[in-house]
């Protein structure tokens, strides 16, 4: 099955250009949803806007959008305003300025994006900015408009294609030194060799299993028995476990070779 694109345009490099396409690298469509129901008749629960003096519902022509300048004072913005002041990046990445690899921090980061060509003549282009980057081990900076909004974008060159990601805006990203400096600088150096061996026992080579979803896993679970028994049926009460330590002062140096020594047993078991 063809994928389906997100966005097409095309990606500018001087007088170099190419038609792309780009779509989401990643996917929420697989989590379980829910509809909002009455719970008595079983009927699905409808929205609409409602005028919030009249109580009256707003037809679909008459909503706009509005930008508060006071107290109940707006602004009116039209569909025909809003394409009206259209930009040119809604339809080209037009690649202004390139930065090094490793100088983006990772907090600035937002989104990720496959971009592709978009027919077989631009292929070469494509290719040839993409090894471009490769080679200089860059990035490119550039800005693209998503939902009505300019955002700005970064290029990764990837394999064969480019890794599209949306940025956080300056603003947005709070100093880390306003949170982490009240934190102590240094650590007991008799306590790291203890850290060290855990971290050894617990280190694996990466999977995406080590970041799957147990709520996801346990609705489908809940959904498949609700299918099967047509009606709820309450759960029958565990007994729960004692969740706290025999002792509330617990001295850090004795958690740490408690958690050794429970990481090395399990290993021998296994």
């Amino acid at each position: 099955m063809a994928p389906k694109y997100y966005w097409k345009g095309y990606l500018k490099l001087s007088l170099v250009t190419c038609p792309v396409a780009m779509t989401p690298a990643t996917s929420e469509s697989e989590k379980v949803r829910f509809h909002t129901l009455n719970k008595e008749t079983g009927n699905r629960v409808v929205s609409w806007y409602v005028d919030s003096v009249t109580g009256k519902p707003v037809k679909d022509e008459n909503e706009a959008k509005g930008y508060a300048r006071g107290e109940n004072d707006y602004v009116i913005l039209t569909e025909d305003d809003l394409d009206a002041v259209a930009l040119d990046t809604v339809k080209t990445i037009d690649i202004d300025k390139f930065v090094p690899a490793d100088s983006i921090e990772w907090i600035y980061l937002e989104k990720p994006h496959y971009l592709m060509p978009d027919d077989a003549v631009g292929n070469e282009a494509f290719a040839v900015i993409r090894d471009a980057m490769k080679a200089d081990k860059v990035f490119g900076v550039s800005k693209l408009v998503m939902g009505r909004r300019e955002r700005a974008v970064v290029l990764e060159p990837r394999g064969e294609g480019i890794v599209l990601w949306t940025l956080r805006f300056g603003g947005e990203v709070r100093p880390e030194e306003n949170y982490f400096e009240e934190i102590d600088e240094e650590a007991d150096p008799n306590l790291i060799p203890l850290v060290q061996q855990l971290i050894k026992q617990k280190t694996a080579r990466w999977s995406p299993d080590m970041v799957s979803d147990p709520i996801q896993e346990s609705l489908l679970r809940l959904i498949e028995e609700k299918k099967k028994l047509l009606k709820p049926k309450k759960a029958a009460k565990g007994r729960k476990e004692d969740a706290t330590p025999a002792s509330n002062v617990v001295s850090i140096m004795e958690a740490l070779r408690k958690s050794v020594e429970a990481d090395l047993k399990k290993k021998k078991a296994g």
